[in-house]
C-alpha cells in the first residue's frame, strides 16, 4: 500500500489530489445555523491535507455528512464543515455546490498550488452508495476526472464499497493518507501479538451489534469487560431479572453460550444505576445486578462495577475500548463511562478508544484526549477489521494504481 510520504516524495506540486476524508461530524441544529458540536474528525484530517498543501498540491476534498437520501438536502450540506476546515487550516476553503458537476469542475479549474476545495456531500449522489457497479462507476468517472491522484484518508468509511471510497481508487494512482496509515498501524498492534494482559471493554446498546467482534476477540483477549445496554442480555443469560432494561431476548442463548465458553474471561457489571424512566429527571438508585426492580431500567454501570473494571484495567498492557458504559449524554448516567474512561487513560501500555460513541464520550465529558494512545475515527470500520473481515477501501488501496 503506497503511503502519503511515497506520494510526496514523487512530488505533488501543481497536481490535483482528490482526498476522501471522513468529515461526518455531529451538528447541533438547535439554532437557525447548524453548529458543529464535535470537530474531532475535521481535526483528524488536517495532517494529510496540510502535508499536501505544503507540497504544493491542489487539494480537492470529498466527504459525506449524515444519510441524505441520494439527493441534495440543505440540512446535510457540508457548508459548516467547509467553514470550520478553513478556520483550522488558516485559509479559505470554498464549497462546490455539487459533487462532481459543473460547479465542482469550475472550482477545481480555479485552484492554485496549495489551495483547498471541498466538494458538496458525496451522498447527495445516489450512485455513491449504490450496489450497482455501473452506477457507482459513472460517479467515480466524474470524480476521477477532477484529479490526477487519489488519497484515501477516511478510515471511518473504508468498510463501505462506495464510489468515492472504492471505485475512484480503481481509476487513479492512489495512496493511503496519514490517518488511514495510523489506524492500520494501531489495529495491527491489536491483532498481531498484542502485549499482555490484553483487555477489551465493550459497551453500547445491543449485543447483536457486537456479536461478531466478541466471537473474534474472545480467543485472543485475557479479559472482556461488558457494560452499556448490551450487558443486560448477558445478565439475563445468568438468570438475573433486568427489569425494563434493554434486552435482546433472542440473544440470551448466545450470551449463555459465550459465558460458558469464556469462563472467567468475560467480566460483567456487579451493580447498575437503575432509573424510573429514560430521563435526566428520573428517580435513580444504585442496585446490585441481582436486585434490579421490575419497574426500573439500568442506564449506567454502578460504582462497584467501575472499581471492578478499574482493577482489571489496572494491570493491562493493551486495551481496546468501544462503546460507552451508559447513557452518558444524560448527567445522572455519566459516572460509569467517566470512571472506565479514566481507567483506560491510565493504562501504562497501548490504550485505544474505538471511535464512534466512545470518542464522543471522551470529548463530551471533557476528558484529556492526549491521555489515550489512540482515539480512532472509525467505529464500524475498526470493529470489522478486528473481526478479520476484508475492508473494500483498504483492499483497493493495496492494488496497483491506475496508469
Amino acid at each position: 500500500m503506497r503511503s502519503l510520504d511515497d506520494l510526496l516524495a514523487e512530488g505533488v506540486s501543481g497536481r490535483r489530489v482528490l482526498v476522501r476524508a471522513d468529515l461526518n461530524v455531529p451538528l447541533d441544529r438547535s439554532t437557525p445555523s447548524p453548529r458543529i458540536s464535535d470537530d474531532g474528525r475535521i481535526r483528524a484530517s488536517l495532517p494529510t491535507v496540510q502535508a499536501l498543501r505544503n507540497g504544493g498540491a491542489r487539494v480537492v476534498v470529498a466527504a459525506h455528512l449524515g444519510r441524505p437520501k441520494g439527493a441534495p438536502d440543505p440540512q446535510f450540506s457540508l457548508a459548516p464543515v467547509a467553514a470550520r476546515l478553513g478556520e483550522l487550516l488558516g485559509t479559505d476553503v470554498p464549497l462546490a455546490s455539487d459533487v462532481a458537476g459543473d460547479d465542482a469542475r469550475a472550482k477545481v479549474a480555479a485552484l492554485g498550488d496549495g489551495d483547498v476545495l471541498l466538494l458538496e456531500n458525496v451522498r447527495f449522489e445516489a450512485a455513491e452508495t449504490s450496489k450497482d457497479d455501473a452506477e457507482r462507476g459513472e460517479l467515480a468517472d466524474r470524480l476521477a476526472a477532477l484529479a490526477d491522484v487519489y488519497v484515501d484518508d477516511a478510515f471511518g468509511a473504508v468498510h463501505r464499497k462506495h464510489a468515492s471510497v472504492y471505485d475512484v481508487a480503481l481509476r487513479l494512482p492512489h495512496a493511503a493518507g496519514r490517518l488511514v496509515a495510523t489506524e492500520l498501524d494501531v489495529l495491527t498492534r491489536l491483532t498481531t501479538d498484542p502485549e499482555r494482559p490484553y483487555v477489551v471493554v465493550l459497551g453500547g446498546s445491543k449485543v447483536s451489534d457486537k456479536l461478531a467482534v466478541i466471537e473474534a476477540l474472545l480467543p485472543k483477549v485475557d479479559r472482556l469487560l461488558v457494560g452499556g445496554g448490551m450487558c443486560f442480555t448477558f445478565l439475563a443469560a445468568q438468570g438475573h431479572g433486568v427489569g425494563s432494561s434493554l434486552l435482546e431476548a433472542d440473544q440470551v442463548d448466545t450470551c449463555r453460550r459465550l459465558l460458558a465458553e469464556a469462563g472467567n474471561r468475560i467480566v460483567l457489571p456487579v451493580d447498575v444505576v437503575a432509573a424510573s424512566a429514560f430521563s435526566a429527571d428520573a428517580e435513580v438508585s444504585v442496585v446490585d445486578v441481582d436486585a434490579i426492580p421490575d419497574d426500573r431500567m439500568g442506564l449506567d454501570v454502578g460504582p462497584r462495577t467501575v472499581e471492578v473494571f478499574g482493577r482489571e484495567l489496572g494491570g493491562a498492557r493493551t486495551v481496546f475500548w468501544n462503546g460507552p458504559m451508559g447513557v452518558f449524554e444524560l448527567v445522572p448516567f455519566q459516572a460509569g463511562t467517566r470512571g472506565v474512561a479514566a481507567a483506560v487513560a491510565a493504562v501504562a501500555g497501548l490504550s485505544v478508544v474505538g471511535g464512534g460513541d466512545s470518542a464522543a464520550a471522551v470529548r463530551t465529558l471533557g476528558l484529556d484526549e492526549a491521555a489515550y494512545g489512540h482515539i480512532s475515527t472509525g467505529g464500524g470500520a475498526s470493529l470489522e477489521y478486528l473481526e478479520g473481515r476484508e475492508l473494500p477501501g483498504l483492499a483497493v488501496l493495496a492494488q496497483d494504481g491506475a496508469a
